[in-house]
């Protein structure tokens, strides 16, 4: 065997694995029964999965190329390379918006919300609407409640809410977050980028629940979750983001219950 039919069969394997990797892989996975049960397992698969399916995609195109110019390697790496900065270029640009956003988003809360007396690095939103979340900023990350937050919750459920949002900067959740979108906007043809970002969401939620859960009871976690998905207000004005928001919290509420 030519070291061009070599070249051509690994490149093969390449792309068969990538294959697998973009469609059948993910889809067993976004189906499978036991991901609520093991979310960090499940996050690590899934970062394996676009991990490897963008280096076999890589690799593959450069092998092919190979083969078919073998007296020109270094016009074999052209392709390959365009695809690597391509998708190396999304990461860079989804990581420079996410930064400028937070920057941004940090300067409105500060001036748009009070210091909470009663909790340390936490600020209040005078908002009807129940809200929650944290703004990354290292030792100086933040904890966002809405007034109509605190007045819907009891102080066991605030506390619950409270740990699970902590969570997510304390596991840098955000990091996993960008990467994904990342993803997505790279490939907006490609329909399982749009899953697997959607499956990471919902199990960095699961994961900071399973924080919560260290510290408040599952009932009262659950309490909570279901109080703020049944007013309907998710702080988001487009309705297909708010429904599938609310679709997850109450996924989650039922992971909660049934445990």
């Amino acid at each position: 065997m030519t070291i061009q039919a070599v070249d051509l069969a690994i490149a093969a394997a390449c792309a068969l694995v990538a294959v697998l990797l973009a469609w059948p892989v993910p889809i067993r996975l976004s189906r499978a029964s036991w991901p609520p049960r093991h979310p960090a397992l499940a996050l690590v698969l899934w970062q394996a999965i676009a991990v490897a399916g963008g280096l076999t995609m890589v690799g593959a195109l450069w092998l092919v190329a190979a083969a078919l110019v073998p007296q020109h390697p270094w016009l074999a790496g052209i392709p390959s390379l365009a695809l690597a900065a391509y998708l190396f270029g999304h990461l860079i640009a989804a990581v420079v918006s996410f930064e400028r956003q937070r920057r941004r988003h940090l300067a409105l809360v500060e001036l748009l919300s009070v210091p909470d007396p009663d909790r340390d690095r936490t600020r209040v939103l005078d908002d009807a609407a129940p809200v929650a979340y944290c703004l990354p900023h290292g030792v100086g990350s933040v904890t966002v409640l809405s007034r109509g937050l605190l007045d819907a919750l009891a102080s066991d459920e605030l506390l619950a809410v409270t740990a699970h949002e902590r969570a997510h900067v304390e596991q840098r959740h955000e990091v996993l977050l960008v990467a994904f979108r990342a993803w997505r906007r790279a490939l907006p043809w490609f329909p399982m980028a749009a899953r697997a970002e959607s499956e990471v969401a919902a199990l960095v939620e699961m994961m900071a629940d399973d924080v919560a859960r260290r510290t408040q009871p599952d009932e009262v976690l659950a309490r909570a979750i279901l109080r703020v998905a049944e007013t309907g207000a998710l702080g988001t004005a487009n309705a297909e983001r708010a429904s599938s928001r609310q679709d997850r919290m109450h996924d989650r509420f039922r992971r909660l219950a049934g445990s």
